[in-house]
């Protein structure tokens, strides 16, 4: 043998290719109980209730197959397998209703292999993919914490890395059932739902919950009144049950209107001692504050409820300093605030642009935080001025 042929032979070997994607190796553990998806449709109202957090893409039929994938598969916290969005849009009619654990082994594992075939009337379409990764899982049941995500792989590696929380999955049991069933409900979402998630679905159940005399109102002053019921009249009550006894020191309510400028209390003899005199306008907000501080001038609170539409513009700002001005208050005597359901409201997404700047905004979700639509014109402070 010559030299270059003893050089050629001591080359090392190719490195075989890396095998393809596959789900880790399943533990010895049983794989959850088997449930349809009709089952899992019906609880995922009640676990994620009206108010949760992008809760329609935690409560739509893509979101029902996708926790029936994981549990079908066993991708469930703490048994070592893991769901990707191939096993739900490879998920076939005839599939679903294999019920033995050997059948639904061997489909986690099937879905995975390049060319793997799953026989039947198929759930999606491919192009589901997407959804499923990013609206069902990334943006809903990861977001509020009923999925788990490993992160020890690359962003670009095709192995699956989601399992649904213990937890979660066990809310799934066809074997949990009535009282059982909404004691456990309650404590994943005391565990898992994030204190404004609460607070919203909490807003959410008061609003429905509503008698027919309406949402009932207590003042600073001990008076009580009902406004209709409505998601207006639940942030209503918090702005004068919650913010004003928060952020103001000695507050008051001057003026509570509903929508159609129906006037639910007028206080004109308190107005006219501080010197403000009120008339139905369509520029006046719903609500009127006032903070008689002893030892300050009165600080007034013009207050509009938002649950849909409208929000206190500039121009609409402009009007009421005409109207304060006009009764000798500075416009350092002046605030407006804008009241809120929570941020992820559609009434905070569809105004937010047209609030007027030196504006605060609140939220009823959130109660402890302000927001502060600060006005720099002509200010030139930096940002650690502002702190």
């Amino acid at each position: 043998m010559d030299l270059f042929s003893r050089l050629e032979g001591a080359k090392e070997p190719k490195k075989a290719p890396d095998p393809p994607a596959s789900a880790p190796e399943t533990p010895a553990v049983p794989l959850p109980p088997y449930v349809s998806r009709d089952l899992i449709a019906a609880r995922l109202p009640l676990i994620f209730p009206a108010g949760t957090p992008n809760r329609t893409y935690c409560v739509r039929d893509l979101a029902a197959s996708t926790v029936f994938a994981a549990l079908y598969i066993g991708a469930v916290e703490g048994r070592g397998c893991f769901l990707g969005p191939v096993h739900v849009y490879r998920m076939t009619n005839e599939q679903a209703l294999l019920a033995d654990e050997a059948d639904r082994l061997a489909y986690g594992l099937a879905v995975l292999r390049k060319g793997g075939g799953i026989s039947g009337s198929r759930w999606y379409a491919d192009n589901t993919r997407e959804p499923i990764r990013d609206e069902t899982l990334r943006d809903g049941l990861v977001a509020i914490g009923a999925v788990i995500r490993r992160g020890d792989l690359p962003t670009t590696s095709g192995q699956p890395r989601y399992a649904l929380k213990a937890a979660f999955a066990a809310l799934f049991d066809p074997a949990l059932d009535g009282p059982a069933l909404d004691t456990a409900i309650a404590a994943f979402q005391a565990a898992h739902l994030s204190r404004s998630a609460l607070a919203r679905v909490a807003i959410m159940r008061a609003g429905a919950t509503a008698g027919a005399e309406g949402v009932l109102v207590r003042f600073p002053s001990g008076e009580t009144r009902h406004l209709a019921p409505g998601p207006s009249s639940i942030i209503a009550q918090a702005v004068v049950e919650v913010f004003a006894p928060r952020f103001l020191a000695a507050p008051a309510v001057l003026w509570l209107s509903e929508s159609g400028n129906k006037v639910v209390l007028r206080d004109d003899a308190l107005a006219k001692a501080i010197g403000l005199r009120i008339e139905a306008d369509k520029t006046l907000p719903d609500l009127i504050l006032a903070d008689l501080h002893p030892n300050k001038d009165p600080l007034l609170v013009f207050v509009e409820v938002v649950a849909t539409d409208g929000a206190l513009s500039p121009q609409r700002q402009r009007a009421i300093h005409a109207l304060t001005e006009a009764a000798g208050f500075s416009r350092a005597q002046v605030l407006f605030l804008t009241a809120y359901q929570d941020r992820q409201s559609p009434g905070f997404r569809k105004t937010v642009g047209q609030l007027g700047w030196g504006g605060f905004v609140w939220f009823a979700s959130e109660p402890e935080r302000l927001l502060r639509l600060h006005d720099g014109a002509g200010d030139r402070r930096t940002l650690a001025d502002l702190l």
